[in-house]
């Protein structure tokens, strides 16, 4: 196996095993063929670890999940199909997440309870699913993401950097249910969707914008658009909202927010005036702030 972590009883491990220092295995846990543990890895009770996963180090895999669980061409024969998942360094995936296989996580996430991520996702860096989120297959997140609890995110979806998906907000891709045509919702950075609001296929939602909570949105939204309602209507531009609290106003709310967020304890406009040109245009759209 090429190193002697700590397994508990009932643990099966399957060939070509590679870890790192430090790994703890606990009961009850199936590892398949082909898997890499990075160094200080823990996984809990009660976990199938399926072929050609890599776990990087200082993650911890809750019990009774699944990691790298079959797509849909195993069920047709019953047999292995390699895809491979990649998970980065110091995830947590908390109790009874189901992870497909084919898939690429970055360094730093999280996820809530019994998260579901199919297949072909890509999701970014320092990432938050909330618990019950289910993220269908061909996604892509961005970086320094947060979606709360109960989040549809639909096929094809796009979800750029430094987004704010709330509960229970629904992301669709069929404008012509049932069919075979998929088109994906698109929200770029720094957008905020509130609570309930539901997105109709192929919305283009623009930075800075904020989604009111019940919102149904069947148009593209502007940037710094404020939209409510059913049907989503524009109310206003972001940027005239006032804290009720302090009577200023408080958007864009990077300026005033930083938890997790990149330009923690420096200030957004310092962390800005570090990144190329290309980085400023995907997160802007333009060249300053």
């Amino acid at each position: 196996m090429g190193c002697q972590p700590d397994i508990g009883a009932n643990t099966v491990i399957g060939d070509n095993f590679k870890c790192g220092e430090n790994v703890v295995i606990k009961n009850n846990v199936i590892i398949e063929d082909n898997v890499s543990l990075g160094n200080n890895v823990y996984i809990d009770h009660n976990c199938i670890i399926r072929n050609d996963v890599t776990i990087g180090e200082g993650s911890t895999i809750g019990a009774g999940c699944i990691i790298g669980e079959y797509q849909m061409d195993f069920f047709c024969d019953h047999k292995y199909h390699k895809h491979e998942l990649q998970i980065g360094k110091k995830a947590i995936i908390r109790s009874g997440c189901i992870f497909y296989s084919g898939s690429k996580i970055g360094d730093g996430f999280q996820s809530g309870h019994q998260v579901t991520i199919r297949e072909e996702a890509s999701v970014g860096n320092e990432v938050s699913i909330g618990t019950l989120s289910d993220i269908q297959g061909h996604c892509t997140i961005g970086n320094h993401v947060r979606l709360h609890s109960n989040v549809h995110v639909g096929m094809a979806t796009v979800i750029d950097d430094c987004c704010w998906i709330f509960p229970y907000v629904v992301f669709t891709n069929d404008p012509t249910p049932p069919s075979n045509t998929l088109k994906g919702v698109h929200v770029h950075s720094f957008a905020i969707i509130a609570t309930h609001a539901l997105i109709l296929p192929g919305i283009e939602i623009q930075g800075d914008s904020l989604i009111g909570a019940g919102a149904v949105v069947n148009r593209d939204v502007d940037r710094y658009q404020v939209v409510v309602g059913n049907p989503g209507k524009a109310k206003g531009d972001i940027r005239d909202i006032i804290n009720r609290d302090t009577g200023e106003k408080y958007y864009p709310w990077r300026y005033h927010f930083d938890r997790n967020m990149p330009w923690k304890d420096l200030g957004f406009d310092a962390w800005f005036s570090t990144l190329d040109d290309d980085m400023k245009m995907m997160l802007l759209g333009k060249t300053d702030t």
